[in-house]
């Protein structure tokens, strides 16, 4: 491995802020653009007229960010170097009615967002986050970061099978969390939320609401080499893609290519909506900046055609307890480097032509890196690099890193491997 990829510790200290500070994708896409704004970066906003000059912008969608740099003198037709991402993760989202209750408790009513493990959400201390909708449109993000609700597990007394037959919720009757004594009173959240944000309870006209665990990430292990902490799916990835693309823009005028991070939300139930990778953001951004600097359809065509996405989403590091479930030849492991996903199916966007753009990336980095491909026998997951490749007409390849408990509250990952994955990605972005 060469100096550059050796283990700084210092990135996975900052992975651990930056999954603390975002508890939701709001939070997340608000993060990354400070992040991008101290590295000279500048929003655009996408009804005012776009202007041809070079440097570092981005665009705010929701829980959706699209960062790109522009260096010195590109032409209009210069393809782009794309690291995409997403922002959300599978948990329990407020309901529009949200107050409720039963023999004498106060709930809150919540939805199942995305495919979560949800033994993990039972008996922890939950907080809220989101944002709230002003009747001026505007928005204020909400982050209350302290022990304000649970959702009790039944106790073994009272079903003194579970630990022989095995847990058994419905979404609907045992995830409700309860915070609180007494009557339920309608409109009793909104305005303990409005309170918490410091706004009139009557200003407030909509909300995206979440509950989050309040447990700090942590690093775990007698050599602390592995981190445990939320979010990871696949927040690991927005963190690794922002500081490449920073790093990336640092470059300036050796770039040949036009780095950029998409960052969408609602990858973990289907991408299908405007700020998803199954709409047209990406494809939006992507033209308007060709337009800006001159450039006509034909170098849109031309640029798109010599494009290449890396498409940064966690994957499966073989389960000791459950190895029989992996495919017997391809077993990652943490702190083994990012691995390149596989899926002949198309579930996954790699071909042999993307592990090669992969490969280079690495051993220009002197990262690392491994091969996942699911057990045949297993129903293989997907992620946004099937969409972004089949939406835009854009080489893709789907890569992440190898983690466990996938989809709980709470996931694991190797400490080596945010950093390795964040010298891969700047190493392809300025490739």
């Amino acid at each position: 491995m060469t100096n550059s990829a050796r283990f700084d510790r210092g990135h996975t200290d900052d992975l651990m802020s930056f999954l603390a500070a975002s508890p939701s994708p709001y939070h997340a896409v608000a993060n990354a653009a400070e992040r991008l704004e101290k590295a000279g970066f500048r929003q655009v906003a996408e009804v005012d007229a776009w202007d041809g000059e070079s440097g570092g912008k981005y665009v705010l969608r929701g829980g959706a960010i699209i960062a790109w740099y522009v260096p010195e003198g590109v032409a209009a037709a210069t393809p782009y170097r794309i690291v995409g991402a997403h922002t959300d993760s599978p948990n329990l989202r407020v309901k529009p009615i949200p107050d409720t209750g039963a023999r004498g408790w106060r709930q809150i009513a919540v939805e199942i967002y995305g495919g979560t493990l949800l033994n993990t959400w039972l008996d922890r201390d939950l907080g809220l986050s989101g944002r709230i909708t002003l009747a001026d449109g505007s928005h204020r993000l909400v982050n209350v970061d302290r022990a304000l609700m649970r959702v009790p597990q039944l106790a073994v007394h009272l079903d003194r099978s579970v630990n022989s037959e095995g847990l058994k919720l419905d979404k609907q009757r045992h995830m409700t969390p309860i915070w609180g004594l007494g009557e339920v009173a309608e409109g009793d959240l909104i305005s303990f939320v409005a309170d918490e944000t410091g706004v009139p309870a009557e200003d407030v006209k909509g909300w995206d609401l979440m509950v989050h665990s309040i447990e700090p990430p942590a690093y775990l292990g007698r050599d602390r080499e592995l981190v445990a902490g939320p979010r990871m799916d696949n927040l690991l990835s927005v963190h690794a893609g922002t500081a490449a693309l920073t790093a990336a823009a640092a470059a300036g005028s050796r770039l040949t290519t036009i780095p950029v991070l998409a960052a969408f939300d609602h990858e973990e139930n289907g991408s299908q909506s405007d700020t998803g990778a199954d709409g047209p953001l990406l494809g939006t951004v992507l033209e308007r900046s060709v337009f800006a600097r001159g450039g006509s359809y034909e170098d849109r065509a031309r640029a798109f055609a010599g494009t290449v996405c890396l498409s940064s989403d966690t994957g499966h590091a073989v389960h000791p307890n459950y190895s029989e479930r992996h495919d017997p030849s391809h077993h990652p492991m943490p702190n083994g480097g990012p691995i390149l996903k596989v899926n002949v199916n198309q579930r996954y966007a790699t071909d042999g032509s993307g592990r090669a753009v992969f490969a280079a990336a690495c051993e220009r980095a002197g990262v690392p890196w491994q091969s996942f491909v699911s057990n045949n026998a297993m129903p293989c997951g997907t992620t946004i690099g099937p969409i972004t490749a089949a939406r835009h007409g854009i080489a893709t390849v789907d890569i992440g890193v190898a983690i466990l408990s996938m989809h709980s509250a709470r996931e694991l990952c190797g400490a080596e491997d945010p950093y390795l994955l964040a010298n891969a990605l700047t190493a392809f972005l300025e490739g």
